[in-house]
């Protein structure tokens, strides 16, 4: 065995679910799906399916201590189609909520009481679904049942599918058909080391969302085994990984992948990128470790350990231009995932208008900005990099071509301090800031979501929260030391 193997197997015994785990969610799913049956055949309701997906159902990628469950119930589109022919897709997707939703509240629900699924939720997704909690002892495991259209791979692959989640059954058959044994352990270790990268899912530290489990999986199936996806990680952004053979060239020509940085072709759905939402943020700071694992083998990149906290002593200079934001959600019924994606743009807004003044000149120079929140804690934060915190109170703008006499006129009667250079008229004009944390505090306080209490807005030194400090660590180590213009 090679010093890599011998660090893959070592982890593996670690991350490998046990025989006890993968038997209790075999009998948590034979129980649930026995209940939703019963109440089936009771309120007369056809169905095809009711199997679980996802990395602890068929896929069998899932890892130790990870038992989430995603029971996904099939239905038969034909049984449905006339009711919603000729609907437009805004009219086809509130009729489909409304049936799904029947079923959530008279069949899945109505059929979990009473037992030992307590606190039954219907939640939203593009559609409505349950989930509910399995408790026995001193064991509890989130379930989410799921309702889906059962379609034919071959529909699927020529028109899309009609729910968003229609593709996953076929993603479970795909992965438990293309990959072996050794192959699902190599997904694992895969995941495990997303993990230890804090780039996984959509709790990432690192960009709005990280590397996903089916991502992972076809990274596997396209290169084989861990070792040669490690190798061939450096050149994936030049590389789309596409099942059906397309070139690069080829797949620039589709509309909706050109703004994809990496190109992961669903095997379902030719016209469907897996790796669409995996931020740039992940991938480099990922490739960044992948090329030190290769460079010095070790245990220590599959090690899920804390994130530090930020030292201000440690980078005086770099703490001047450091910035952090730190709130507190005081509203327990908006999810995370709406909240993250509303600082996500608000992080944008700011390196728009902080970059640039609203007549494209110059203004803060270049802003890089990093979220992260920690949901048990309740706590989202923004840490920002600005490369001019404090600049000119005035700057110089630019009018007209000294050549065009009516514009001319009409800038030399407003701006009566005018001045000639390079074949242009410009004026001397006031700046709204010229301090960055003046703009900062403003701006977040007119536009922060409204389910966020601000904690505190301030230069890195006085971060007020373990999450803050956290946050600025993340942009400073894993996120700056990768951006090409920083």
């Amino acid at each position: 065995m090679t010093p890599i193997e011998d660090i893959f197997d070592e982890i593996l015994e670690q991350i490998r679910p046990t025989k006890e785990e993968i038997d209790l969610i075999d009998k948590i799913v034979q129980k649930l799906s026995s209940l939703i049956r019963q109440k089936a055949e009771e309120l007369n309701i056809d169905y095809r399916d009711i199997e679980p997906q996802g990395s602890t159902g068929i896929k069998q990628t899932q890892l130790r201590d990870d038992f989430d469950i995603d029971l996904f119930i099939g239905l038969d589109y034909t049984a449905f189609e006339k009711q919603y022919d000729n609907l437009d897709t805004r009219n086809l997707k509130k009729k489909i909520k409304e049936k799904f939703l029947w079923y959530c509240n008279n069949w899945i629900i109505e059929s979990l009481a009473p037992s030992e699924f307590k606190n039954p939720t219907l939640l939203y997704a593009e559609h409505p679904y349950v989930q509910v909690k399995y408790k026995k002892k001193d064991i509890t495991i989130q379930v989410d049942i799921v309702l889906y259209f059962d379609l034919e791979r071959e529909y699927i692959r020529e028109n899309g599918p009609i729910t968003a989640v229609d593709r996953s059954p076929w993603h479970g058959k795909f992965v438990q058909k293309e990959l072996s044994t050794a192959q699902k352990d190599d997904v694992r270790l895969l995941k495990q080391f997303f993990k230890a990268c804090h780039s996984y899912g959509d709790k990432s530290a690192l960009g709005r969302v990280g590397f996903i489990g089916y991502s992972a999986e076809l990274l596997i199936y396209h290169f084989g085994d861990l070792i040669r996806v490690f190798e061939n990680f450096n050149a994936l952004e030049m590389t789309p990984l596409d099942y059906y053979g397309r070139t690069k060239e080829e797949l620039n020509e589709i509309d909706h992948f050109h703004n994809d940085f990496l190109i992961i072709i669903d095997p379902i759905d030719k016209f469907r990128n897996v790796a669409s939402a995996i931020s740039q943020k992940a991938y480099r700071y990922c490739n960044s470790q992948v090329l030190k694992f290769l460079k010095n083998p070790s245990k220590k990149f599959f090690r899920i350990e804390e994130i530090p906290l930020f030292k201000p002593a440690d980078t005086p200079r770099l703490t001047e231009r450091l910035f952090i934001v730190e709130s507190k959600d005081i509203k327990s019924d908006i999810h995370y995932t709406e909240t993250r994606d509303k600082l996500y743009s608000l992080g944008d807004f700011l390196v728009t208008h902080g970059e640039k003044e609203y007549t494209h000149e110059k203004r803060f120079g270049k802003i890089f900005f990093e979220v992260f929140f920690k949901v048990p804690k309740r706590e989202y934060n923004i840490a920002l990099y600005c490369q001019n915190p404090q600049i000119n109170p005035t700057y110089e703008r630019r009018g007209p071509p000294s050549k065009a006499e009516k514009h001319v006129r009409k800038f030399k009667m407003k701006n009566p301090n005018y001045f000639e250079k390079n074949g242009y008229l410009w004026t001397e004009t006031k700046r709204d800031y010229h301090r960055f944390d003046k703009f900062l505090s403003d701006t977040i306080q007119k536009r922060i979501p409204e389910n966020l209490d601000i904690v505190n807005i301030s230069n890195s030194k006085y971060a007020k929260t373990k999450s803050g400090r956290k946050t600025l660590y993340i942009l400073k180590n894993m996120v700056l030391p990768f951006c090409s213009e920083y």
